[in-house]
């Protein structure tokens, strides 16, 4: 495993993603995976207060029940980095995810009482936004995950799926307020770019703009989910989701899995290289259900591309 710092912290690359545990994937089977994952060197884990409520008899808190039940078991909550995420519940009436709780300083004051309850824990590490609130006011927002702060809930803030203008903007009013400012960025990222239209709903593309952005600000860490899009690198020939079809989508597919050929990685492996190493090195979020889907994430660590391997993949996007 390598390690890099965020914020105050030192993380594993990799973040293990546990959106299905407790739930999709069985006590046992997360279990296995949150132990393969500590015993190759990972720390950080990541989950939210939503996990999976769209499952039949889920109220969201599934995935923060069985960390809190694993971190107990195992003894370790002070070796792990643990990230978890609020505002995206749904909450009321109405369809989600237009009736998702958002990010006012009550709810996030509630929320994260509730995550911590479930989690078993008295703080957590980091604590995102999970989806932007254009109902409430930034200066709210901030100032509530400020008071989460001062009050040890939480040790450092980010924010995900929030465009650049808003994160940027959030970020200055902290700083002009003396506030703790969002150390951390999640967003939907991977090799493939969208397609020019692609409409991702509430989720927020890592885009070009917001990378210019955040190359200005090296104290941001960036995260990636849906980096693997969701098995579509996996098999050539597999359609990739609808929103990444384009004319150029072929072009990088084919540089992918040339570098692949050449490296004797599989294409998953060489998209976290290539993330892990960009100018802007990002973190991967890894969603797995198996013991040999994490082993292959985590070997992909010690993948290092080549210059030119790495302008040829930039070339083909």
């Amino acid at each position: 495993m390598r390690y890099r710092t965020l914020g105050s912290r030192r993380i594993s690359v990799l973040c293990l993603g546990t959106l299905p545990f407790g739930s999709a994937v069985d006590d046992g089977t997360s279990f296995a995976l949150l132990d393969r994952f500590v015993e190759r060197g990972g720390t950080f884990v990541d989950t939210a207060n939503c996990y999976c409520f769209w499952r039949e008899g889920s109220d969201g808190g599934d995935s923060e029940r069985l960390l809190g039940r694993w971190l107990k078991a195992r003894g370790n909550r002070e070796e792990m980095v643990l990230a978890t995420k609020l505002g995206a519940l749904p909450a009321g009436a109405g369809e989600w995810p237009a009736n998702r709780e958002g990010l006012s300083a009550r709810t996030v004051s509630d929320a994260v009482r509730g995550s911590l309850n479930r989690l078993g824990t008295d703080r957590v590490d980091l604590l995102y936004g999970h989806v932007d609130d254009p109902r409430t006011a930034l200066e709210e927002t901030v100032g509530a995950f400020a008071g989460l702060v001062r009050e040890g809930l939480t040790e450092q803030v980010g924010m995900s799926n929030q465009g650049r203008e808003r994160f940027a903007a959030s970020r200055e009013l902290a700083r002009l307020a003396g506030f703790p400012g969002y150390a951390a960025l999640q967003q939907r990222h991977s090799y493939l770019r969208p397609a020019p239209e692609a409409d991702f709903d509430y989720q927020v593309a890592l885009d070009e703009p917001m990378l210019d952005y955040v190359r200005s600000q090296p104290e941001v860490t960036v995260l990636a989910y849906a980096a693997l899009l969701n098995g579509a690198y996996a098999q050539r020939g597999r359609a990739v989701p609808a929103e990444y079809e384009h004319a150029g989508a072929a072009r990088s597919l084919t540089a992918l899995a040339e570098v692949a050929a050449e490296t004797g990685a599989t294409p998953n492996q060489v998209v976290y290289a290539w993330m892990l190493g960009g100018d802007v090195a990002v973190v991967p979020l890894v969603g797995v259900s198996s013991l040999a889907q994490l082993d292959e994430a985590l070997d992909a660590v010690e993948l290092d591309l080549t210059a030119d391997q790495r302008a040829r993949l930039d070339a083909a996007r």
